[in-house]
Protein backbone atom coordinates (compact mmCIF):
# COMPACT_ATOMS: atom_id res chain seq x y z
CA UNK A 1 0.00 0.00 0.00
CA UNK A 2 1.55 3.42 -0.91
CA UNK A 3 1.77 6.31 1.62
CA UNK A 4 -0.97 8.55 -0.98
CA UNK A 5 -3.17 5.98 -0.68
CA UNK A 6 -3.48 6.04 3.31
CA UNK A 7 -2.06 9.56 3.93
CA UNK A 8 -1.93 13.10 3.15
CA UNK A 9 0.74 13.44 0.50
CA UNK A 10 2.35 16.43 1.50
CA UNK A 11 3.78 17.60 4.88
CA UNK A 12 5.56 20.61 6.97
CA UNK A 13 9.46 19.92 7.31
CA UNK A 14 12.44 22.22 8.29
CA UNK A 15 14.51 22.48 5.30
CA UNK A 16 17.96 24.35 5.16
CA UNK A 17 17.32 27.04 2.54
CA UNK A 18 21.35 27.45 2.15
CA UNK A 19 24.59 27.22 4.26
CA UNK A 20 24.59 29.41 7.37
CA UNK A 21 23.14 30.25 10.63
CA UNK A 22 19.96 29.00 12.68
CA UNK A 23 18.15 31.47 10.55
CA UNK A 24 18.41 29.34 7.32
CA UNK A 25 16.11 26.74 8.68
CA UNK A 26 12.84 27.36 7.28
CA UNK A 27 9.31 25.23 7.40
CA UNK A 28 9.02 23.88 3.88
CA UNK A 29 5.78 22.06 2.51
CA UNK A 30 6.82 18.92 1.03
CA UNK A 31 6.14 15.45 -0.36
CA UNK A 32 6.01 12.95 2.16
CA UNK A 33 7.99 10.68 1.45
CA UNK A 34 7.57 6.92 0.19
CA UNK A 35 8.86 3.91 2.42
CA UNK A 36 11.20 1.93 0.16
CA UNK A 37 11.92 -1.58 0.78
CA UNK A 38 12.88 -2.38 4.43
CA UNK A 39 11.91 1.11 5.53
CA UNK A 40 9.09 1.98 7.98
CA UNK A 41 6.97 5.39 7.46
CA UNK A 42 6.70 7.40 10.72
CA UNK A 43 4.20 9.86 12.04
CA UNK A 44 6.89 12.33 13.66
CA UNK A 45 6.07 13.17 17.20
CA UNK A 46 9.32 14.42 18.09
CA UNK A 47 12.83 14.61 16.99
CA UNK A 48 15.83 15.44 18.35
CA UNK A 49 18.32 18.09 18.16
CA UNK A 50 22.21 16.95 17.51
CA UNK A 51 25.18 18.30 16.82
CA UNK A 52 25.74 16.87 13.52
CA UNK A 53 22.50 18.62 12.43
CA UNK A 54 24.18 22.03 12.75
CA UNK A 55 27.42 20.93 11.10
CA UNK A 56 24.95 19.92 7.99
CA UNK A 57 23.27 23.75 8.00
CA UNK A 58 26.79 25.01 8.13
CA UNK A 59 27.44 23.07 5.00
CA UNK A 60 30.18 21.35 6.30
CA UNK A 61 28.69 17.77 6.79
CA UNK A 62 26.16 16.90 3.69
CA UNK A 63 23.90 14.30 3.67
CA UNK A 64 25.37 10.55 2.31
CA UNK A 65 24.24 9.59 -1.45
CA UNK A 66 20.06 8.45 -1.11
CA UNK A 67 19.72 10.12 2.11
CA UNK A 68 16.96 13.14 3.21
CA UNK A 69 18.50 16.46 2.42
CA UNK A 70 16.34 17.16 5.28
CA UNK A 71 18.06 17.47 8.70
CA UNK A 72 17.35 15.36 11.53
CA UNK A 73 18.72 12.44 12.87
CA UNK A 74 16.54 10.37 15.28
CA UNK A 75 12.46 10.50 15.84
CA UNK A 76 9.77 8.64 17.63
CA UNK A 77 6.20 8.02 16.55
CA UNK A 78 3.84 6.16 14.77
CA UNK A 79 4.45 3.50 12.53
CA UNK A 80 1.36 4.44 9.32
CA UNK A 81 3.14 2.42 6.37
CA UNK A 82 5.60 -0.38 5.77
CA UNK A 83 7.57 -0.59 2.66
CA UNK A 84 7.93 -4.50 1.26
CA UNK A 85 9.35 -7.23 3.17
CA UNK A 86 8.54 -5.10 6.53
CA UNK A 87 6.94 -7.30 8.85
CA UNK A 88 2.95 -6.27 9.16
CA UNK A 89 3.03 -6.59 12.80
CA UNK A 90 4.91 -3.01 12.71
CA UNK A 91 2.04 -1.00 10.98
CA UNK A 92 0.46 1.41 14.18
CA UNK A 93 3.76 0.20 16.61
CA UNK A 94 4.91 3.22 18.64
CA UNK A 95 8.77 3.38 17.75
CA UNK A 96 11.60 5.89 18.05
CA UNK A 97 14.07 5.71 15.34
CA UNK A 98 17.69 6.47 14.04
CA UNK A 99 16.93 7.98 10.72
CA UNK A 100 19.36 8.27 8.11
CA UNK A 101 18.17 12.22 7.97
CA UNK A 102 14.70 14.04 7.77
CA UNK A 103 13.54 13.51 11.02
CA UNK A 104 12.47 17.41 11.22
CA UNK A 105 9.15 16.70 9.50
CA UNK A 106 5.53 15.44 10.23
CA UNK A 107 6.60 12.50 8.62
CA UNK A 108 9.62 10.41 7.94
CA UNK A 109 11.04 6.86 6.74
CA UNK A 110 14.06 4.80 8.62
CA UNK A 111 15.12 1.26 8.05
CA UNK A 112 13.23 -1.27 10.19
CA UNK A 113 16.35 -2.21 11.60
CA UNK A 114 16.93 1.31 13.35
CA UNK A 115 13.41 1.39 15.08
CA UNK A 116 13.28 0.59 18.92
CA UNK A 117 9.73 0.73 20.51
CA UNK A 118 8.54 2.91 22.95
CA UNK A 119 8.14 1.66 26.50
CA UNK A 120 5.44 3.04 29.14
CA UNK A 121 8.43 3.98 30.82
CA UNK A 122 9.79 7.64 28.51
CA UNK A 123 7.47 10.24 26.87
CA UNK A 124 7.35 10.74 23.29
CA UNK A 125 9.90 13.47 24.05
CA UNK A 126 12.08 11.22 25.70
CA UNK A 127 11.92 8.61 23.14
CA UNK A 128 13.40 11.03 20.38
CA UNK A 129 15.97 12.12 22.57
CA UNK A 130 17.77 8.26 22.74
CA UNK A 131 18.66 6.89 19.75
CA UNK A 132 21.69 8.99 18.46
CA UNK A 133 23.05 9.02 21.81
CA UNK A 134 22.45 5.33 22.49
CA UNK A 135 23.95 4.25 19.39
CA UNK A 136 26.74 6.66 19.53
CA UNK A 137 27.68 5.99 23.29
CA UNK A 138 27.09 1.68 22.82
CA UNK A 139 29.07 1.64 19.83
CA UNK A 140 32.00 3.70 20.34
CA UNK A 141 32.57 3.52 24.25
CA UNK A 142 32.03 -0.22 24.40
CA UNK A 143 32.52 -1.35 21.29
CA UNK A 144 35.45 0.29 20.26
CA UNK A 145 36.53 1.44 23.42
CA UNK A 146 36.24 -1.81 24.62
CA UNK A 147 35.21 -0.51 28.28
CA UNK A 148 34.82 -2.98 31.15
CA UNK A 149 33.37 -2.91 34.66
CA UNK A 150 35.79 -1.33 37.17
CA UNK A 151 37.64 0.58 34.17
CA UNK A 152 37.76 4.72 34.68
CA UNK A 153 36.74 6.85 31.50
CA UNK A 154 37.22 10.21 31.00
CA UNK A 155 34.41 11.95 28.85
CA UNK A 156 34.56 15.38 27.62
CA UNK A 157 31.24 17.64 27.31
CA UNK A 158 29.69 15.88 30.10
CA UNK A 159 26.46 17.73 30.21
CA UNK A 160 25.77 17.30 26.09
CA UNK A 161 23.16 14.78 25.15
CA UNK A 162 26.35 12.52 24.24
CA UNK A 163 28.06 12.98 27.47
CA UNK A 164 24.90 12.49 29.68
CA UNK A 165 24.02 9.33 28.69
CA UNK A 166 27.66 8.24 28.58
CA UNK A 167 27.58 9.07 32.21
CA UNK A 168 24.31 6.84 32.37
CA UNK A 169 26.15 3.97 30.70
CA UNK A 170 29.19 4.39 32.16
CA UNK A 171 27.59 3.79 35.86
CA UNK A 172 25.07 1.05 34.23
CA UNK A 173 28.19 -1.11 33.58
CA UNK A 174 30.09 -0.13 36.67
CA UNK A 175 32.75 1.90 34.85
CA UNK A 176 34.11 5.21 37.44
CA UNK A 177 33.35 8.13 35.20
CA UNK A 178 35.16 11.32 34.96
CA UNK A 179 33.61 14.11 32.90
CA UNK A 180 34.83 17.67 31.93
CA UNK A 181 32.48 20.70 31.79
CA UNK A 182 32.56 24.19 30.71
CA UNK A 183 31.13 25.74 33.87
CA UNK A 184 30.93 25.08 37.77
CA UNK A 185 27.11 24.65 37.46
CA UNK A 186 27.32 22.28 34.69
CA UNK A 187 30.20 20.06 36.42
CA UNK A 188 27.87 20.13 39.88
CA UNK A 189 24.76 18.78 37.24
CA UNK A 190 27.02 16.41 35.89
CA UNK A 191 27.31 14.70 39.42
CA UNK A 192 24.15 14.70 39.53
CA UNK A 193 23.33 12.69 37.12
CA UNK A 194 26.09 9.94 38.54
CA UNK A 195 29.79 11.58 37.40
CA UNK A 196 32.04 10.22 40.18
CA UNK A 197 34.31 13.77 39.25
CA UNK A 198 33.63 16.57 37.23
CA UNK A 199 36.36 18.57 36.17
CA UNK A 200 35.66 22.44 34.99
CA UNK A 201 38.36 22.60 31.83
CA UNK A 202 38.27 26.84 31.85
CA UNK A 203 39.49 26.72 35.47
CA UNK A 204 41.54 23.43 35.71
CA UNK A 205 43.93 21.57 33.33
CA UNK A 206 42.77 18.38 33.06
CA UNK A 207 45.51 16.80 32.43
CA UNK A 208 46.87 17.42 36.13
CA UNK A 209 43.11 16.68 37.44
CA UNK A 210 43.39 13.65 36.32
CA UNK A 211 46.47 12.72 37.40
CA UNK A 212 45.26 14.06 41.26
CA UNK A 213 42.03 11.78 40.79
CA UNK A 214 43.85 8.75 39.81
CA UNK A 215 46.99 9.05 41.94
CA UNK A 216 49.25 9.45 38.60
CA UNK A 217 47.86 6.33 37.15
CA UNK A 218 45.51 7.57 34.42
CA UNK A 219 42.63 6.15 32.78
CA UNK A 220 42.15 3.25 30.76
CA UNK A 221 39.75 5.54 27.81
CA UNK A 222 38.83 8.47 26.73
CA UNK A 223 35.48 9.60 24.77
CA UNK A 224 36.60 12.49 23.13
CA UNK A 225 34.52 14.80 20.72
CA UNK A 226 37.12 17.75 20.86
CA UNK A 227 40.08 16.75 18.65
CA UNK A 228 42.17 18.77 17.34
CA UNK A 229 44.99 19.58 20.50
CA UNK A 230 42.97 18.05 23.17
CA UNK A 231 44.12 14.60 21.42
CA UNK A 232 48.17 15.05 22.65
CA UNK A 233 46.78 16.16 26.27
CA UNK A 234 44.23 12.81 26.22
CA UNK A 235 46.82 10.59 25.78
CA UNK A 236 48.76 11.82 28.64
CA UNK A 237 45.59 10.72 30.52
CA UNK A 238 45.75 7.44 29.32
CA UNK A 239 47.62 4.43 31.63
CA UNK A 240 49.40 2.27 29.54
CA UNK A 241 47.60 0.28 27.04
CA UNK A 242 44.87 2.96 27.39
CA UNK A 243 42.47 3.34 24.09
CA UNK A 244 41.26 6.85 23.15
CA UNK A 245 38.39 7.01 21.15
CA UNK A 246 37.46 9.85 18.68
CA UNK A 247 33.50 10.81 17.91
CA UNK A 248 33.80 14.17 17.11
CA UNK A 249 35.87 17.21 15.91
CA UNK A 250 34.50 19.88 16.99
CA UNK A 251 38.41 21.54 18.56
CA UNK A 252 39.66 20.62 14.49
CA UNK A 253 40.20 17.69 13.07
CA UNK A 254 43.68 17.57 12.78
CA UNK A 255 46.32 16.92 15.80
CA UNK A 256 50.31 16.17 16.59
CA UNK A 257 50.81 13.37 17.78
CA UNK A 258 54.44 11.44 19.33
CA UNK A 259 54.20 8.23 17.53
CA UNK A 260 57.12 6.66 19.35
CA UNK A 261 54.97 7.21 22.53
CA UNK A 262 52.21 5.68 21.04
CA UNK A 263 54.14 2.82 20.27
CA UNK A 264 56.00 2.43 24.03
CA UNK A 265 53.17 3.24 25.96
CA UNK A 266 51.33 0.70 23.18
CA UNK A 267 47.99 3.44 23.22
CA UNK A 268 45.04 2.70 20.98
CA UNK A 269 43.44 5.64 18.96
CA UNK A 270 40.39 4.75 17.06
CA UNK A 271 37.01 6.74 16.39
CA UNK A 272 33.77 6.36 14.64
CA UNK A 273 31.10 8.91 12.74
CA UNK A 274 27.74 7.19 12.66
CA UNK A 275 25.76 8.70 10.13
CA UNK A 276 28.20 7.24 7.31
CA UNK A 277 27.92 3.35 8.36
CA UNK A 278 25.66 1.15 6.73
CA UNK A 279 22.26 -0.30 7.36
CA UNK A 280 23.29 -3.58 8.36
CA UNK A 281 26.04 -2.48 11.00
CA UNK A 282 23.17 0.34 12.51
CA UNK A 283 20.70 -2.80 12.66
CA UNK A 284 23.42 -5.08 14.40
CA UNK A 285 23.85 -1.46 16.92
CA UNK A 286 20.00 -1.46 17.53
CA UNK A 287 19.94 -5.24 17.98
CA UNK A 288 23.02 -5.32 21.00
CA UNK A 289 21.00 -2.10 22.63
CA UNK A 290 17.46 -4.16 22.88
CA UNK A 291 19.21 -6.68 24.22
CA UNK A 292 21.53 -5.26 26.52
CA UNK A 293 20.17 -1.47 27.51
CA UNK A 294 16.42 -1.60 26.73
CA UNK A 295 15.25 -3.60 29.51
CA UNK A 296 16.68 -1.06 31.66
CA UNK A 297 14.81 1.58 29.70
CA UNK A 298 11.67 -0.49 29.93
CA UNK A 299 12.15 -0.34 34.09
CA UNK A 300 12.99 3.21 34.06
CA UNK A 301 16.55 2.81 34.95
CA UNK A 302 17.91 4.53 31.65
CA UNK A 303 16.89 7.92 30.50
CA UNK A 304 17.52 10.60 28.68
CA UNK A 305 18.38 13.85 30.70
CA UNK A 306 16.10 16.59 28.80
CA UNK A 307 16.79 20.26 28.46
CA UNK A 308 14.11 22.01 26.48
CA UNK A 309 11.40 21.23 23.69
CA UNK A 310 10.80 23.77 21.11
CA UNK A 311 7.79 23.30 18.65
CA UNK A 312 9.21 22.33 15.11
CA UNK A 313 8.55 25.77 13.74
CA UNK A 314 10.83 27.06 16.27
CA UNK A 315 13.88 24.74 15.01
CA UNK A 316 15.42 27.57 14.51
CA UNK A 317 15.86 29.03 18.27
CA UNK A 318 16.42 25.21 18.98
CA UNK A 319 19.74 25.27 17.31
CA UNK A 320 20.77 28.99 18.61
CA UNK A 321 20.05 27.28 21.97
CA UNK A 322 22.33 24.44 21.13
CA UNK A 323 25.01 26.50 19.68
CA UNK A 324 24.83 28.67 22.83
CA UNK A 325 26.41 26.02 24.73
CA UNK A 326 24.51 26.54 27.78
CA UNK A 327 22.09 23.31 27.84
CA UNK A 328 22.24 20.54 29.87
CA UNK A 329 21.13 17.08 27.58
CA UNK A 330 18.92 17.10 24.95
CA UNK A 331 17.36 19.37 23.01
CA UNK A 332 14.15 18.10 21.31
CA UNK A 333 11.54 19.51 18.46
CA UNK A 334 8.17 18.42 19.54
CA UNK A 335 6.21 17.75 15.88
CA UNK A 336 2.44 16.48 17.30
Amino acid sequence: MTVSQILQSEMTAIAISEPGGPDVLKPETVPVPQPEAGEVLIKVAAAGVNRPDVVQRKGLYPAPPGASPLPGLEVSGTVVALGSGVEPEWMGRKICALTNGGGYAEYCVAPVGQCLPVPESLTMEEAAALPETLFTVWSNLFNRGFAREDETVLIHGGTSGIGTMAITLGKLFGLKVIVTCGTDQKCTAAKSIGADHAINYKTQDFVEEIKKITDGQGVELVLDMVAGDYVARNLKCLKEDGRHVTIAVQGGAKATLNMAQIMMRRLTLTGSTLRPQSAERKALLADEIYRYIWPDVEAGKVKPVMDEVFALKDAAKAHAHMEAGDHIGKIILKVE
